[in-house]
């Protein structure tokens, strides 16, 4: 690890450590009470100035590789903090930086730059979620803009946000991935309404069944092309599964790392668990996991950082590390017995935590029909 990623390191550790240490995050989990106190203070640090390519729209050389530092470091102190981040990095930068037009760019990249706020992608439909091409919510020509009729499910961060990109069909007769385009709607616009949905993990990420009724937005609400909103949302995804990927990577070494305190520390037949091999060697299997996940994320962000085509490196990254933290969790809990399943448990946090990454963002079945589909076999036959 070179000087310059230890010492940002370091400084996330001391500010994680002062403005979010663990027993806040014990408590804002269980009060399901987000920290967003989290964005000012990422953005007096630095941390958005990763995201922002330079004036001749070109990224630093390891922009990806530090982001991805970023991101597990995070994660490894809270993943509520690394999934904020991610919103604003994810969600809402790079969607700005690789679709949007000048004009968004200006009036919006300043603002999540700031952190002033997050966007929220509302994509998820009730029929509608591996199969993104199966959306139903409308936007119909109103005069010189838009009208837009729908329902959303499981959005993260909707309340709150800047702006929600909603996924939206135009064409009433395309089908699949076409004919779909993303508009920016304000949260509070006539004609939004939205329930809170509760979830046993990630309860600070709070999620929303939102009602789009007749929801008038202009042009200048487009993201992208008409009809090419499809295109938009697999480049904001890439990037997505990109952070959540390094994010989850930190969250399984937090695991592992609890479960070893543990081992050492619990005594039974007058030794240490961890002194005997049924659990050393699970440990190691778990640490081992967890090492090759972060080389994979790691490996992605130097690809992103490269410029190659890597989606099936994402599709694989993503799908490794979420899969390792399930696993992790899983043996953490074990090792752990009654102490890690007892509410205050950071184990028990980590394992509620974990269910949704194998899903949320595409799923692990999703990952594996588009790695095999690079293959050249599945649906690439």
């Amino acid at each position: 690890m070179s000087f310059e990623i230890e010492h940002l390191c370091e400084s996330i550790d001391r500010m994680m450590q002062r403005h979010l240490p663990p027993d806040e995050v014990r408590r804002r989990d269980e009060q399901a009470d987000p920290p967003n106190h989290l964005l000012q203070i990422f953005s007096n640090m630095g941390l958005f100035d990763l995201v922002l390519p330079s004036q001749d729209n070109d990224w630093d050389k390891n922009c990806w590789t530090r982001l991805s530092v970023v991101q597990e470091r995070l994660g490894y102190h809270a993943t509520m903090a690394a999934l904020l981040f991610n919103r604003v990095a994810c969600f809402g930068m790079m969607t700005l930086i690789t679709s949007a037009s000048k004009d968004q760019q200006n009036r919006f990249l300043p603002r999540l730059h700031a952190g002033e706020g997050a966007f929220a992608l509302a994509l998820s439909e009730a029929g509608a979620g591996s199969d993104a091409g199966a959306i139903r919510t409308r936007a119909e020509r109103d005069g010189s803009g838009w009208k837009i009729t729908g329902r959303k499910i499981w959005i993260s961060g909707a309340a709150d946000a800047i702006k929600m990109i909603v996924a939206a069909r135009t064409d009433p007769n395309s089908k699949g991935g076409a004919g779909i385009t993303l508009f920016m709607v304000d949260p509070d616009a006539a004609g939004v309404s939205m329930t809170r949905l509760e979830k046993i993990g990630n309860r600070c990420s709070l999620s929303y069944d939102i009602g789009l009724d007749g929801v008038l937005v202009t042009d200048e609400d487009v993201i992208g092309a008409v009809g090419g909103g499809f295109d938009c949302l697999k480049k904001t995804l890439f990037y997505a599964r990109s952070g959540l990927s390094a994010a989850v990577v930190g969250t399984a070494q937090a695991a592992v790392d609890r479960a070893v305190v543990h081992a050492r520390e619990r005594e039974q037949f007058r030794k240490p668990i961890g002194s005997f091999q049924v659990i050393a060697h699970r440990l190691a299997n778990m640490q081992t996991e967890v090492d090759l996940a972060r080389l994979l994320a790691r490996e992605l962000s130097a690809a992103i950082d490269a410029g190659r085509d890597c989606s099936r490196l994402a599709a694989q990254a993503k799908l490794v590390s979420t899969e390792t933290l399930k696993r992790v969790t899983e043996h953490g809990m074990q090792i752990m017995a009654s102490a890690g399943y007892a509410s205050e448990s950071d184990m028990n946090r980590y394992w509620r935590d974990a269910r949704l990454y194998s899903f949320g963002e595409g799923s692990s079945e999703i990952l594996l029909d588009l790695i095999s589909a690079d293959m050249g076999v599945g649906r690439g036959i």
